[in-house]
């Protein structure tokens, strides 16, 4: 099969970092690069889901408790104190 070249532009810091735990996966870059290519032509799309990081319904309503100061539990001085509280 003929090869060629592809060139592709990265952050720096991202590029070694992937290049690091490619490194400890055993494979080089071009390898997973050619793994998540057959991948997308095998699934038809992206091989795994992409979304915005949105919090769940019980996330959210965790952090409106946080904000208006609802359902907290009271604040502990040491890991002791906070023990003797559950186990109580």
């Amino acid at each position: 099969m003929a090869q060629t070249n592809v060139n592709i532009r990265m952050d720096e810091n991202l590029k070694q970092q992937f290049d690091c735990l490619c490194n400890e996966l055993g494979l080089t870059m071009t390898a997973a690069v050619n793994i998540f290519a057959k991948a997308m032509v095998r699934r038809q799309g992206i091989p795994f889901e992409i979304s915005l990081d949105v919090p769940n319904a019980e996330t959210l309503a965790a952090i409106e408790d946080v904000n208006s100061g609802k359902n907290l539990s009271r604040t502990f001085h040491s890991v002791a104190e906070l023990m003797e509280d559950l186990n109580a």
